[in-house]
């Protein structure tokens, strides 16, 4: 037969069939308004709802990166598909989209039916939080291009926004105060740096990852595999609630690449260090390097994850309202005239 010809090259078409049959469920529970069908067709249907008058569609795609070998040495991948969503999500809510729907690329050097459930259970996860759809997604196994146990993730998504309500940072202005909304750890960027400073990339590596620190309460592992927070649903709160005038998401790059992206010319972000508890994890790793704390701020996020600017006399109110949401919030600094960049003082 042709699948056992294919299975002797390494393909096992009956285990993609078992991994569908196992991730039926944790799709099922992304499902909300709007969806149109089920997986298994070759397209992902999705209808626009009415209520929108000039409605734009915002799309973001990204992958998880190199975190996902923390995740190969812990054998642990229930988690690993919120970072993949996280990443893509929360830049499109940067737009003042919310997103509608997701899909996934998997791409595995063997089909384990189990652990393909596992990845797409922390898909799913993510989705909810963002409050949108898993409306599809794609596993390729491809023997002899990944080793058995290893396997990449990327998606993408795609929000709508009403045209006049875009965040695109024409309305930011100087005397904006700057909200950091807290991180939950490294999140997905940096951890080509953080495998060589903990020693992750030998043989030593699984004995590395199990040693518990007293610094951050848990084994170095857990803290590493922590997944990306995702700000959806806060953000959008506190674009209704509050109102904000731009917004970045902190991701590679740091602040250095990143706050710069968020404000029209003429205009710079001064951040205040010492206005926010910077997470013991960017301390060790930091002190574990030699770190300049210039590299560490354009390359880690710094226990920050999301930073938005709001007039001056809704600052308090816009850090109830991320706080009302279960977030940790501070006022960070301001926007002031000048070239822009942004200063961290």
């Amino acid at each position: 037969m042709a699948t056992d010809a294919y299975k002797s090259a390494g393909v096992n078409v009956e285990a993609g069939y078992e991994s569908v049959n196992l991730i039926k469920g944790d799709v099922k529970r992304t499902a909300i308004e709007g969806v149109l069908g089920g997986i298994g067709g070759f397209g992902g249907l999705f209808e626009i709802g009415k209520g929108y008058d000039n409605p734009v569609l915002v799309s973001g795609t990204d992958g998880v990166g190199t975190k996902l070998k923390i995740a190969f040495l812990m054998n642990k991948h229930d988690t690993i598909g919120q970072d993949c969503v996280a990443m893509c999500v929360n830049d499109v809510a940067c737009s003042g989209a919310k997103p509608l729907f997701f899909l996934d690329y998997l791409a595995v050097g063997k089909n384990v039916p189990q652990r393909v459930a596992e990845i797409v259970k922390g898909v799913a996860d993510g989705c909810v939080l963002a409050g949108c759809a898993l409306v599809g997604g794609e596993t390729a196994e491809m023997p002899g291009f990944y080793p058995e146990d290893e396997y990449d993730l990327a998606g993408f998504s795609v929000g709508i926004v009403e045209k006049d309500k875009i965040t695109d940072g024409n309305r930011a202005k100087a005397g904006d105060k700057l909200i950091g909304i807290a991180s939950s750890g490294i999140h997905s960027n940096g951890y080509s740096l953080v495998r060589k400073l903990f020693d992750l990339n030998g043989e030593n590596a699984a004995e590395n990852l199990s040693q518990y620190s007293d610094k951050l309460g848990k084994t170095i592992g857990q803290a590493l595999l922590t997944p990306t927070r995702i700000y959806v649903k806060p953000l959008l709160k506190l674009i209704d609630e509050v109102g904000i005038n731009t917004v970045s998401h902190i991701t590679g790059g740091g602040f250095i690449e990143n706050v710069p992206r968020m404000l029209p010319d003429g205009l710079k972000a001064v951040i205040h260090k010492g206005s926010w508890d910077i997470l013991p994890i960017f301390d060790i790793l930091q002190e574990k390097g030699n770190i300049p704390e210039d590299d560490m701020y354009n390359t880690f996020n710094m226990g920050i994850g999301m930073i938005v600017a709001v007039d001056a006399e809704n600052a308090q109110k816009a850090v109830k309202c991320l706080e009302e949401s279960g977030e940790t919030a501070y006022i960070i600094g301001e926007l002031e005239r000048g070239e822009k960049g942004v200063e961290i003082v």
